[in-house]
C-alpha cells in the first residue's frame, strides 16, 4: 500500500493545474520515511487523493507526479507510456533522413526524470530522478520488448559542479545495460549527414539531438556565404552548413579533441576539412581576434554551453551572452544573419533577448528578429509545464545603416 504524503496548497494549486515536480518544503519534511523509487500518494490537508508520485527525499524535486490517479508501476504502465511516446514521433517528427533522435523526453512523455535517445540501432537512457534507478531493469526490458534495439546504455552524468569540471572526454560515463556493444565511435544520421558519437566516452555523445531541426533550417541561409561557428564542439552545424555549399566555414571551440572529431565528421561526409578553418580557442578571444584581422562574415552562429565545464571558460548565459554578440555584430557583413541559441532552463525568452538588445546596442548594430524556434518534435512538453520550454534559438539580420 502506498504511503500519504500530504502537500500544501501550493503543492495541491501546482498539481491540480499539471505540474508534475513537488519540490521540497515544510510540508514534504513532515512526510513519513521512504526511499528512492517508493510510490507514494499525495493528497491534501483533508486526506482527499491528489496524484501518484515517484519519490526521491534526497533531491530538491522530492517527488515527480506519474499519474492523477492511483497506479502500479509495472510492466504494463511503463509499456504504454513507451508505446505513446513512440506514436508521437511517428505522427509528428520529421525524421526520414534521421536515425538519431529523441524517444522519451521526461515529463514530456508522462515519465518526469527519465529520457530515452536512439542512436542507430541502439538506445540511450538517462537518469534524472533517483526514483526510477529501482525500475532501470524494468524500463530495459520494456524497451527491448518494444523496439528490439541492438543494445541499450546509460549515461550517468556526475551531480555536482566539481565532479562535472573535472569530467573528461576519454572517461566512461557510459555502460551497456542489454544487448551488444556499440562500435566505438558509432555512426549516425542526421538529415542524410553522417556524424560520428561515442555511447562510452564523455558526459555527452558527441552530437546534440535538440538541434536537428535548426541544422535543416540552416541549409538554405549558408550557400555560397561564409559562416562563423562559435562554440562549435564536434562540429555537426559546421558539417551542415558545408555540406550546403557554404564558401567558407571557421569553426570555433576550446577543446583541441571536439575539433579533431569535427574534422573527422567533415571526413565521414566527403567534405575537405582542408577548405575550411578550424581554430582552438577562446571564442571571445578568438573574436577579438577576428576583429582585429578584419574579417567578415555572412553569417555567424554561437550555441554556447549553459555550463562550462573548464574552469578557464569566461562565458556565463547571463552576462556573457551580451559581450558575445557586441564582439560578433563587427563582423557581419550588412544585411548577414546572427544566430544565437541558449539552452539554459532558467533563462526565459524574454530575458534572452534583452541579453541580445544588450549586445547589439554595445556593437553598435540594429539586429532585425526574423525567426524563434526551439527544440524539435521529439522534445515535447506539457503545455502545464513551462520549464520543457528550454531552448531559445534566435536568426536575426544585421540592419543595413541608414
Amino acid at each position: 500500500m502506498s504511503k500519504k504524503c500530504v502537500v500544501g496548497s501550493e503543492s495541491v494549486r501546482m498539481i491540480e493545474l499539471g505540474h508534475p515536480w513537488i519540490i521540497a518544503d515544510a510540508y514534504t519534511k513532515k512526510w513519513p520515511a521512504g526511499e528512492a523509487g517508493d510510490l507514494v500518494e499525495l493528497v491534501d490537508a483533508s486526506g482527499a487523493f491528489l496524484a501518484t508520485a515517484l519519490l526521491d527525499p534526497a533531491d530538491r524535486i522530492v517527488a515527480r507526479v506519474l499519474s492523477r490517479e492511483r497506479m502500479r508501476l509495472d510492466r504494463a504502465w511503463v509499456l504504454k507510456r513507451l508505446e505513446r511516446a513512440v506514436q508521437l514521433r511517428k505522427q509528428h517528427a520529421d525524421l526520414e533522413d534521421s536515425d538519431a533522435y529523441r524517444l522519451v523526453n521526461g515529463e514530456g512523455d508522462g515519465l518526469p526524470g527519465l529520457t530515452v535517445d536512439r542512436y542507430g540501432d541502439y538506445l540511450m537512457v538517462q537518469i534524472y530522478c533517483s526514483g526510477w534507478r529501482r525500475y532501470l531493469k524494468l524500463i530495459t526490458q520494456a524497451l527491448e520488448d518494444l523496439l528490439a534495439p541492438a543494445g541499450i546504455y546509460e549515461k550517468v552524468r556526475p551531480q555536482n559542479t566539481r565532479e562535472l569540471e573535472a569530467a573528461s572526454d576519454s572517461k566512461k560515463y557510459g555502460h551497456l545495460l542489454a544487448g551488444t556493444p556499440a562500435p566505438e565511435p558509432h555512426h549516425v544520421r542526421e538529415n542524410g549527414l553522417v556524424f560520428q558519437v561515442s555511447l562510452e566516452r564523455g558526459l555527452n555523445t558527441g552530437l546534440f539531438l535538440d538541434m536537428r531541426k535548426n541544422r535543416r533550417e540552416l541549409v538554405a541561409r549558408v550557400k555560397g556565404k561564409r559562416f562563423l561557428n562559435l562554440f562549435s564542439y564536434t562540429g555537426a552545424f559546421s558539417v551542415a552548413a558545408a555540406a550546403a555549399g557554404a564558401s567558407l566555414v571557421t569553426s570555433v571551440d576550446a577543446s583541441p579533441g571536439y575539433m579533431a572529431q569535427a574534422r573527422e565528421n567533415f571526413n565521414l561526409n566527403r567534405l575537405n576539412p582542408k577548405r575550411h578553418e578550424f581554430l582552438v580557442g577562446d571564442c571571445l578571444t578568438t573574436l577579438d581576434d577576428l576583429v582585429r584581422q578584419k574579417k567578415v562574415y555572412d553569417v555567424i552562429l554561437m550555441d554556447p554551453p549553459s555550463f562550462s565545464t573548464t574552469s578557464k571558460n569566461r562565458f556565463t548565459t547571463r552576462g556573457g551572452t551580451s559581450d558575445l554578440v557586441a564582439s560578433a555584430v563587427r563582423l557581419i557583413k550588412p544585411g548577414g544573419l546572427l544566430i544565437t541559441s541558449s539552452n539554459h532552463q532558467k533563462v526565459d525568452l524574454a530575458d534572452y533577448l534583452k541579453e541580445l538588445r544588450r549586445g547589439a546596442l554595445q556593437g553598435g548594430a540594429e539586429l532585425q528578429v526574423i525567426a524563434v524556434t526551439g527544440q524539435p518534435e521529439d522534445f515535447p512538453y506539457p503545455v502545464t509545464f513551462a520549464e520543457g520550454c528550454y531552448l531559445k534559438y534566435v536568426v536575426a539580420v544585421k540592419a543595413v545603416k541608414g
